[in-house]
């Protein structure tokens, strides 16, 4: 049990460092590897998407409240229960062993969460790869298309007039005979973008579902296993070298947003996708739906990792007298800052997207890999020297995945170092590659030819009720029993 009168044994001063654990070696270190885990893939292709779909800029008041009400004081709880204790997400619950199993949901969480997470990074390395050509492949519909790629529309079928009746007839039919189509008669044909069909059957090799699993999918395995082999690189000392891996991993992919925000804005089209993501398009009435204040409390709890287990983790190494709250207010301001940025880069490239095709930003727009693997893509291969935009977009993704990779992976290894301690300061090297290797083995089931089947598996279950429940519990467990 930990309390007030065990401090002066655990933790003497600031200069005393617990030598089976260590501490950050300075503070940047760890303030950087916090919003590295904090600011990841949520902000870019799931927070501009509930924000137009939620009221445009009317979203930002129930997230803000949100941050303030739920995330903020959560994240704090959670920083400082680990910065106190020194320990993980599971030893922690020592407080209240009725509990431990709030910290066993949180690993295990985190743990199918590495598994799924790391396969969408190997995405990222396959289209960051496939962007060094000279023409991008998904730009137009090659070789590998159906008759259903097209990237524009495709008229099927439209009413006429012929020798003075309205007829009812094929397109091909009209065209032969010099006829011209009855506005609001036109039907359309059901086509996909090249982007579209070369994510599904080129990049992914789709399967027609869960239950047709396929074979491997040998270049995205490749991917994987490089995706790994990063993550193990980067963690092979701990915190000691992952800590300053994130100067560049948690700091670029900010260079590369403002170059892409500076390059969208520039484009035709630009300030209508900025107008639908929070100009014109706000709509202060959403704020009377639960389902707008929903989505902010969800986004909120996703973007900010909290009962996730990793801040438990990464605030363990930090000095006993850190100040924690300023810590907390930081990360929290920097990750919402970052989600409304990326906001203005990505919309302001889309809104181009609909200005070249002639469609509303609406029929452009999606969300989590629809945006990222295609609509983004077919986007940016419509610029001028577009492999260099390609690989500018998926190496930001590539490290925003990274970055809240290595904490994910740090809290499954501080979880194994709190129960063997002796252990782990032995083989911390064998150890955390064996994780690494354990976990991509894991993930071979994701890059199958139904891959994507099981990452949207893992992440619809994953990141939603299981971590709202812990969440719920956690608070429950700290505030309602143990502060009593």
């Amino acid at each position: 049990d930990f309390s007030l009168s065990n401090e002066k044994d655990a933790h003497t001063s600031d200069n005393d460092e617990n030598s089976d654990r260590g501490n950050w070696s300075n503070k940047a270190d760890y303030l950087l590897s916090m919003v590295g885990y904090a600011v990841g893939l949520g902000n870019v292709w799931r927070f501009p998407y509930l924000t137009y779909q939620n009221g445009g800029g009317a979203f930002l008041i129930p997230y803000t409240l949100m941050l303030a009400l739920a995330g903020l004081p959560l994240f704090f709880m959670e920083c400082s229960l680990g910065q106190f204790a020194s320990l993980g997400p599971i030893s922690i619950w020592r407080i209240l062993p009725l509990f431990q199993g709030v910290g066993v949901t949180m690993v295990i969480i985190s743990t199918f969460v590495a598994i799924y997470y790391n396969v969408i990074i190997a995405y990222a390395l396959y289209y960051l790869f496939a962007s060094f050509q000279k023409v991008l492949p998904w730009s137009d519909c090659f070789s590998w298309a159906d008759e259903f790629c097209s990237k524009t529309r495709l008229v099927k079928d439209c009413s006429a007039m012929l020798d003075g009746q309205i007829i009812h007839a094929n397109y091909s039919f009209i065209t032969s005979n010099n006829l011209t189509c009855i506005n609001d008669t036109i039907n359309y044909k059901p086509v996909q973008f090249p982007s579209e069909q070369y994510w599904n059957k080129v990049a992914l090799q789709r399967s027609s579902g869960l239950d047709e699993t396929g074979s491997v999918v040998w270049y995205l395995a490749l991917c994987l296993l490089l995706s790994w082999m990063i993550v193990g690189a980067a963690l092979f000392k701990g915190i000691k070298s992952s800590g300053k891996v994130v100067y560049f991993t948690a700091l670029f992919p900010y260079v590369i947003l403002l170059i892409l925000l500076v390059r969208g804005a520039t484009l035709e089209g630009a300030l209508d996708g900025i107008e639908y993501y929070i100009g014109k398009q706000s709509n202060i009435t959403k704020l009377m739906e639960a389902e707008v204040w929903k989505d902010a409390a969800t986004q909120i709890f996703y973007s900010l990792s909290v009962a996730w287990g990793g801040l438990v983790a990464l605030s363990s190494y930090n000095k006993f007298h850190n100040n924690c709250y300023s810590d907390a207010i930081f990360v929290c301001v920097t990750n919402c800052l970052t989600s409304v940025f990326a906001g203005f880069a990505i919309f302001s490239v889309l809104g181009h997207m609909a200005f070249v095709l002639k469609r509303p930003v609406s029929e452009v727009v999606d969300s989590g890999f629809d945006l990222a693997f295609v609509a983004y893509p077919e986007a940016l291969s419509k610029l001028p020297v577009s492999p260099l935009w390609s690989f500018l977009f998926f190496f930001m993704l590539l490290l925003l995945g990274l970055d809240s990779q290595f904490a994910t992976i740090e809290t499954l290894t501080t979880t194994i170092q709190d129960i063997y301690p002796k252990m782990m300061k032995k083989l911390r090297i064998p150890i955390t590659l064996g994780v690494c290797v354990l976990l991509f083995f894991l993930g071979l089931i994701c890059v199958t030819q139904a891959g994507i089947y099981w990452v949207n598996l893992i992440d619809h279950f994953c990141a939603g009720w299981g971590i709202l429940f812990a969440a719920v519990l956690e608070i429950i467990g700290i505030v309602y029993i143990y502060g009593k």
